[in-house]
């Protein structure tokens, strides 16, 4: 039997479906909706954060988009050639490109992109470029990328978010943390930056020179700060916000909200990043150091919980480091089960004194919070001696890339493949200063990082699965972080405004197809 909510998005997706199929674009119009929390910047590739990719994808581009099934289509890229051996990978551009400032978008962006601005800013570009041996433009519209040994995912690595194009002769020879452009960026989609009010709005324009024929139909999306989660509920109900984002409301909102006329809701728009949240647990010193600690912590919380209360019986409680959507998960590891008693007996084996830890929320709105209270019940439930610690978006990112907590809420994309989205958070090579989006907890295993290196690259997935497997198994033993849920993430909007969601990445891309029935 479906309960309401589940109702609620069959019907509306039926709405969705039949009124797209029925109309014909129309061109004009503004789009309002909300980004929440604030940005900390735009320039994709030099922050990787949720908001972020959520406005700037339609600022900036990459060589693919992906279907909802992960398949590539093309993009800045209209056609490619993988080689017999897996190693070569030709990428040939669109010759009728442009930035936002008039300037040609060449292979030279392209190579630049990869090879010097993602090697230095972007961990999860970094991932992938670790079997990379050469990017070569070998004129101005090809593009050769040859690795050093068949990487299977490399296909799905040119998503905007991943893989942003920027433009060379912007950021060549610069400091990229203090280019002067990054407060007005220029990328090549269909959208361009208009104006940032900080705290108030974030205005982007049509693109009149995109080179898709008559894309975007929209005159352009405003993007609203709205701190208070009640008034960004309160906005929709009232019609100044047309479109509401995953994670821009508190979920006990949205079956009220999706019950409204004129409102559709979808959970589309999210396989190819697959939200995974997790609990970073410093791995380094104190109480989390010692992966018995850790344990009790995955036996302390209460994670059925907060998936039923929480956050509305959406999305799944994850078995390990792999979620459902990731490729080869290991279904045969006991899961962590809610169990205090264990929790306990853990925390006496280690001599654990009492020690304090703090946990710090992530600041994303009332959900998180309340989750974040939950957990530090749940922990001194079982003896744990913990504090919280709140903090904005800024001081969560310098916290974090400082290696300033004891255990801090986070929510990572494991983008389809184990090697994209998941490695990076556990290889001892990709501990660094700086980013909350690596080895933020510091965890080094000799036979974990062999494990995933050999199977990033080994054929076929027969393969490939053993090695997962075993990782999986060491993972799971280790703790190395606290895996909390695989999130479930519906995108509510008017149905007057179609075609918002056209690819694995939702409203990232989508406003460029999107148009207003009005």
């Amino acid at each position: 039997m479906k309960t309401p909510l589940a109702l609620a998005i069959s019907a509306a997706a039926f709405a969705f479906t039949s009124a797209a199929l029925a109309d014909d674009p129309k061109e004009g119009g503004v789009v309002n909706t909300i980004i929440q929390p604030e940005p900390p910047g735009l320039v994709l590739g030099m922050v990787q954060n949720a908001p972020t990719r959520t406005v700037s994808g339609n600022i900036y581009e990459g060589l693919l988009r992906y279907t909802t099934d992960l398949e590539p289509m093309p993009q800045l890229a209209e056609s490619w050639e993988v080689s017999d051996d897996g190693r070569t990978y030709t990428f040939h551009l669109r010759d009728d490109v442009t930035w936002h400032d008039g300037e040609a978008f060449t292979a030279e962006d392209v190579v630049f992109s990869a090879d010097v601005f993602h090697r230095e800013l972007n961990p999860s570009a970094r991932a992938v470029l670790q079997h990379v041996e050469s990017i070569e433009a070998t004129d101005d519209h090809t593009v050769v990328f040859t690795l050093k040994q068949p990487f299977g995912p490399f296909l799905l690595s040119f998503e905007a978010g991943t893989f942003t194009m920027v433009p060379e002769h912007l950021y060549a020879g610069t400091d990229f943390r203090d280019n002067e452009h990054n407060d007005h960026p220029i990328g090549t989609g269909p959208f361009k930056f208009a104006n940032w009010e900080r705290g108030t709005v974030i205005e982007l324009v049509k693109n009149e020179e995109y080179y898709e024929e008559g894309l975007p139909y929209l005159d352009g999306v405003n993007w609203h700060v709205i701190p208070d989660g009640a008034s960004r509920a309160v906005a929709f109900e009232n019609e100044t916000i047309d479109v509401l984002p995953s994670g821009t409301v508190e979920n006990f909102d949205i079956p009220r909200l999706a019950e409204m006329d004129n409102v559709c809701m979808t959970e589309e728009g999210h396989e190819y990043f697959s939200p995974f949240a997790m609990l970073w647990m410093n791995n380094r010193e104190g109480p989390t150091a010692d992966k018995r600690f850790r344990q009790a912590v995955m036996y302390a919380m209460d994670r059925e919980f907060a998936k039923n209360v929480l956050w509305n019986g959406l999305g799944n409680v994850p078995l390990s480091a792999f979620g459902s959507n990731a490729r080869f998960q290991n279904d045969d590891l006991e899961p962590y089960d809610y169990n205090p008693d264990r929790a306990r007996e853990l925390l006496d084996e280690m001599g654990y004194d009492g020690e304090e830890i703090t946990i710090l929320p992530l600041p994303y709105g009332e959900t998180w919070t309340r989750w974040a209270e939950a957990v530090q019940q749940n922990l001194r439930e079982v003896g744990i001696n913990v504090e919280t610690q709140a903090t904005d978006v800024g001081g969560w990112n310098q916290r974090l890339g400082d290696w300033d907590y004891d255990l801090a809420f986070t929510y990572l994309y494991q983008y389809g493949d184990p090697a994209l989205g998941i490695s990076r958070t556990y290889l001892s090579d990709n501990i660094a200063k700086g980013s909350p989006w690596n080895n933020v907890e510091g965890y080094e295993n000799e036979r974990v990082d062999e494990l995933f290196n050999e199977a990033a690259t080994a054929y076929p997935d027969e393969e490939r699965e053993k090695l997962y497997r075993e990782v999986q198994e060491i993972l799971h033993e280790d703790v190395p972080v606290g895996w909390l849920m695989e999130l479930g993430f519906p995108t509510l909007y008017r149905c007057d405004v179609k075609n918002l969601v056209t690819s694995g990445v939702g409203v990232n891309d989508g406003f460029k197809d999107a148009w207003l029935d009005r």
